[in-house]
C-alpha cells in the first residue's frame, strides 16, 4: 500500500475557483519534490496532505487513513510538517523544549520525547544548543530547529517547505545528508521547493504542479530533461544542466559531479 494516495482530488477556497483540479497520485518510498511557480497550487496540495485541508472533491489517504474522516492532530502522529519560516513554527524558550513539544503533543512520554529531540538535535548538528534560546539563534539554525522538532515525532511521512532558505553551502549539505537519513530510516520524505539544483541533487522523483495541475511526474532527471514543458511551467533547468547543454553536451546532467566525470571520459 503507498504511504500516501491521492484520489480524483479537487480543492477550491470559499467562493473561490479551484486550485487543485482532479489529481490522482501514490506516494511510496521515493524522496519527491513538488516544483512549480507561484500560484501553482504546491502549498494547498501540502497543506491537503497534512489534513490541514479538506479536500472539496475526492480523498487523500495517510497510511490507509481518509484525511475527511480523521482529527489534524491523530494525522499528526503519521505525517510532520516542517514549515517554510521557522518563525511561525517556534514558540518556545529553550531548543529543547521546542523540540520535545511536538513529541509529547502526539502521546510520547516525557522521557521518550527528551531521547528523541536530543536524537534530532544531534542529526542537525545543534546538540550543544539544547539550553539557548531558539531566537537567540541565527534564521538559518532556527531552521534546522524546526526540522529536528518535526523529525523528533518519529513520523513515518515528513514534508519540508522550502528547506533551504536561509542556508549557506553548508546548511544546505547538511539537509542533504538529514533527507539521506531519513530516508534510509525507511521515511517518506516531500518537499516543495523553488531550488532546482537541491532538487535534482537531493530527490528520487519530482512532480511538477501547473495550474492545479500535474504537468510532469518522474525521476528528475526525464523531468528535467523536458526543457519545453518546464518552460511552460515558468521554470528553470538545474544550472549545471544549463551549462551542460551551452557546452554542446546532449546527455541530461545534473550535478557539478556528473558534469566533470563527463568532461573527464570525454577528454579521455
Amino acid at each position: 500500500m503507498p504511504k500516501i494516495e491521492v484520489k480524483d482530488l479537487h480543492f477550491a477556497y470559499p467562493g473561490g475557483q479551484e486550485v487543485l483540479t482532479g489529481l490522482n497520485l501514490p506516494f511510496d518510498d521515493r524522496s519527491t519534490a513538488i516544483i512549480g511557480q507561484n500560484g501553482a497550487g504546491k502549498t494547498t496540495f501540502v497543506k491537503l496532505l497534512k489534513g490541514l485541508l479538506k479536500p472539496t472533491q475526492g480523498d487523500v489517504w495517510i497510511k490507509g487513513f481518509n484525511t475527511k474522516e480523521h482529527t489534524v492532530a491523530f494525522l499528526a502522529r503519521h505525517i510532520g510538517l516542517v514549515f517554510q519560516n521557522p518563525n511561525d513554527q517556534i514558540f518556545k524558550s529553550r531548543v529543547l523544549d521546542e523540540v520535545m513539544f511536538g513529541p509529547i503533543n502526539i502521546g510520547q512520554a516525557e522521557q521518550e520525547a527528551r531521547e528523541n529531540g536530543i536524537k534530532a538535535l544531534d542529526l542537525v548538528g545543534l546538540s550543544d544548543q539544547t539550553e539557548v534560546n531558539p531566537y537567540d539563534l541565527s534564521l538559518s539554525d532556527r531552521k534546522l530547529v524546526s526540522i529536528a522538532a518535526v523529525i523528533a515525532m518519529n513520523t513515518d511521512i515528513l514534508i519540508f517547505d522550502e528547506p533551504t532558505i536561509a542556508q549557506d553551502f553548508c546548511g544546505r549539505e547538511r539537509i542533504k545528508k538529514i533527507i539521506s537519513q531519513l530516508k534510509k530510516e525507511g521515511k517518506l520524505i516531500i518537499t516543495i521547493i523553488h531550488d532546482m539544483d537541491f532538487v535534482a541533487e537531493t530527490f528520487e522523483r519530482t512532480i511538477v504542479l501547473r495550474q492545479g495541475t500535474v504537468l510532469l511526474d518522474g525521476e528528475p532527471r526525464e523531468v528535467f530533461a523536458r526543457e519545453r514543458e518546464l518552460q511552460e511551467a515558468y521554470l528553470e533547468q538545474p544550472h549545471v544542466t544549463r551549462l551542460a547543454q551551452k557546452l554542446g553536451i546532449k546527455d541530461t546532467l545534473l550535478t557539478p559531479d556528473e558534469l566533470i566525470e563527463y568532461i573527464k571520459k570525454r577528454n579521455a
